[in-house]
Order: structure tokens, then C-alpha cells, then sequence
């Protein structure tokens, strides 16, 4: 089927630990996606999604300027090889509930795997076989 460096995203939005939620909210924002990695040096030590901040701040009327960044994040994050088999990605992401993998390559950050990019990637291949199908199918 393809490993995940074949549909992973490698263009990946990070955010320093050091940061406050406020900063981390105005990236998502500003990059109109759904999480951050947070990084300490060049280590990824977790992520930060819109989910947190829903349940960290708003739910409890915090002011996200207030609050570090390192209390809404989650320091347990999946993470997946390039090399790990596509199948395998998608298991681990199942069996964990999970919506993202982090992609390290020698515990560095070389990219992202989402549930959008699998479903993209199943879609692909999908149409690809039907196409297939009718071509055979029209074959005399």
C-alpha cells in the first residue's frame, strides 16, 4: 500500500514551549490548521490542538494570554518512521483514537500524518482501482 513518507506532510507548523496558549491560538489561526507541534530545542515534546484549547481555556473562562503553553499541551504524542507501512499508521492512529501522527526520522520531526491526508490517499487509491475495474471491464 505505501509508507507513510509517501502521504505524510513534511511542511510541519511547530511552536516553541517557551510560548503562551494566546500565541499558540494566533498560529492556528493564522495558518488555518488544527494543532501545533511544540518543540523544545530541536525536539518535538508534544502537541497542542483546538481541542485543548476548548477544554483548557474556554471551558473554563481562562485568558489564554495568561496561560503557558505548557499547561494545555499534551507531552503524549504517537509517532511513526517514514519507513512505517501505511497500514501500520493507520492501525496505530485507530487503536489510539488519535487523528495525527508525528513523523520522526532519528527523533527528528520530518513531517505529520492526519486523518485527511489517509482519507485523500484511500480516495486516490480507490478511484485508481475503479478506473482499473472499468477498463477491464471494457477490455473485448
Amino acid at each position: 500500500m505505501g509508507q507513510v513518507r509517501d502521504i505524510m506532510q513534511k511542511n510541519v507548523i511547530t511552536i516553541e514551549h517557551d510560548k503562551s496558549a494566546l500565541d499558540a491560538a494566533h498560529l492556528i489561526s493564522e495558518k488555518d490548521i488544527s494543532f501545533l507541534v511544540v518543540m523544545k530545542d530541536v525536539k518535538p515534546i508534544g502537541v497542542v490542538t483546538e481541542k485543548d484549547f476548548v477544554r483548557k481555556i474556554a471551558s473554563n473562562d481562562k485568558q489564554a494570554s495568561k496561560i503557558p503553553l505548557s499547561d494545555i499541551m499534551s507531552y503524549k504524542f504517537r509517532w511513526v518512521e517514514p519507513s512505517t507501512e501505511i497500514e501500520d499508521a493507520v492501525q496505530k492512529m485507530l487503536n489510539n483514537n488519535i487523528r495525527r501522527l508525528i513523523v520522526l526520522e532519528n527523533e527528528k520531526l520530518v513531517g505529520v500524518i492526519t486523518q485527511t491526508d489517509l482519507a485523500s490517499f484511500l480516495r486516490s487509491k480507490l478511484l485508481i482501482e475503479g478506473t482499473v475495474k472499468n477498463i477491464e471491464l471494457d477490455e473485448p
